[in-house]
């Protein structure tokens, strides 16, 4: 096991120098100056503009600047933002909760809600729930984020005023974070109607980021689910007198949940990619709506090192699911 995880460890250190070379061309391709940004409206001189540009490196050859850049993340220093002056990790620490928060949320929705309706769809195959949920799930995997979004919003926030339209908690409730999660941090101070505030304002973001999700693992159950529901060993279950619960929940999902944990990794980085629309939409103060506004400001330090950021958790996130896949599957770890 040990040999295992060294090996998949390994294999993130080019993948990760790849995620650097492209997030550094890229910010080089967009369009703007920032230093330019940074001086403002009210411009600067060209001597101050040399300045500028030989105290943030931009001076040097484009391939000096990545291997400065390289080797100064390497030593865990991402930068400073152009903007605020403030270091981007300790931005992106800060942020980071609320997007985890939103990301935990959604994926406890696609999984309660997509691995049943998948194993029920797959049990019933050619019923009408089958048909339905399938259906559904085509639609929602089909159906753009910030339309979707925008409906719920005018329909649960506007026209019956379930759910507030922006923002992670409402404005009466203000205390000093202790973890960053605000469901966690509102018990952690005893404020129960503070909790329920960050719970209205969590249901909506989370429905909508966890509508792809929760259509891809519906149907990766169900195909699954349909495999396995074929081979001898269920037949042979069955033949024995088992109950269909168990046959299905104890025989059948558990050979099912190789692929269906393997959708719920990749999900993830889909998750992280819808987080940047959803946190927009609702004003969600996370990595997403931080990383959109910093295109804006032209702060090119925190849209390179947000990228490396953010691709540094979606890593961290496979090797834990490549972890699961070998104390699921034993035999994975060996033909490895």
């Amino acid at each position: 096991m040990l040999s295992y995880l060294l090996r998949k460890i390994a294999l993130l250190v080019p993948t990760f120098i790849g995620i650097s070379i492209c997030a550094f061309a890229f910010i080089r391709l967009l369009p703007g100056d920032p230093i330019l940004a940074m001086a403002g409206q009210y411009g600067v001189t060209p001597e101050r503009y040399a300045e500028l540009r030989e105290q943030f490196g931009y001076n040097l050859p484009i391939w000096q600047q990545y291997l400065t850049y390289l080797g100064q993340v390497l030593t865990g220093d991402f930068g400073v933002s152009l903007g605020t002056k403030r270091p981007v990790a300790t931005e992106f620490a800060t942020l980071f909760p609320a997007t985890v928060e939103l990301t935990l949320a959604a994926v406890l929705i696609a999984v309660v809600v997509g691995i049943p309706a998948g194993i029920f769809a797959a049990v019933k195959r050619g019923s009408w729930f089958d048909q339905a949920t399938m259906s559904v799930a085509l639609t929602g995997y089909s159906m753009p984020i910030f339309w979707w979004g925008l409906l719920l919003i005018i329909f649960f926030s506007g026209y019956l005023g379930w759910t507030p339209v922006s923002g992670r908690i409402g404005i009466q409730h203000f205390f000093r974070p202790v973890t960053g999660f605000m469901l966690i941090d509102s018990l952690l101070v005893g404020r129960p109607g503070a909790f329920w505030s960050a719970v209205s304002h969590l249901i909506l973001p989370a429905v909508v980021l966890a509508t792809i999700p929760l259509a891809v693992i519906a149907r990766q159950t169900r195909s699954a689910m349909l495999e396995v529901l074929g081979e001898d060993y269920v037949r042979t279950a069955r033949a024995k007198g088992l109950s269909p619960r168990r046959v299905v929940g104890l025989h059948a999902f558990r050979n099912a949940l190789i692929p269906v944990v393997t959708t719920i990794g990749l999900q993830m980085g889909s998750l992280m990619a819808g987080a940047i629309l959803t946190e927009t939409i609702f004003s969600w103060p996370g990595i997403g709506k931080w990383m959109i506004d910093s295109i804006g400001k032209r702060d090119y330090v925190v849209v390179q090192s947000g990228l490396l950021l953010i691709a540094l958790v979606v890593m961290v996130v496979n090797l834990v699911v490549d972890v699961l896949y070998a104390v699921i599957n034993p035999r994975i770890r060996v033909a490895s």
